[in-house]
């Protein structure tokens, strides 16, 4: 058994990775961003739920909004971009399978995890 508290500090933070699925929690602040148009997991699909805040993913020119309670996938290789549209800290609790980072942060190489 593995156990993780978030905390929900500044920035992006992996959790821990069990086999073939990795968790993370990120925290952008109002106005800001995480990604980008050519940011993508070429190896891993990408479980992002919205614990809290508000703001749009960018998911291969589609917007989404997000919101408290939001639960959505980026597909492998899909370029995204997640806002923060509101007021407030945008957390999220992501999952990557497999796995898309290692242990210092810097993502894996497709098929790596």
């Amino acid at each position: 058994m593995r156990h993780k508290r978030f905390r929900f500090g500044k920035g992006f933070r992996v959790a821990f990775g069990v086999r073939k699925v990795q968790a993370a929690e990120m925290v952008i602040p109002p106005g800001g961003s995480e990604g980008g148009p050519d940011n993508r997991h070429r190896g891993a699909d990408q479980w992002l739920y919205v614990v809290s805040g508000s703001g749009v993913a960018i998911v291969e020119g589609q917007r989404q909004t997000l919101a408290a309670g939001s639960l959505m996938v980026i597909e492998r290789g899909e370029r995204h971009e997640i806002r923060n549209t509101g007021r407030t800290l945008l957390k999220t609790v992501n999952f990557y399978s497999p796995p898309a980072y290692d242990q210092d942060e810097e993502e894996l190489p497709a098929g790596k995890g």
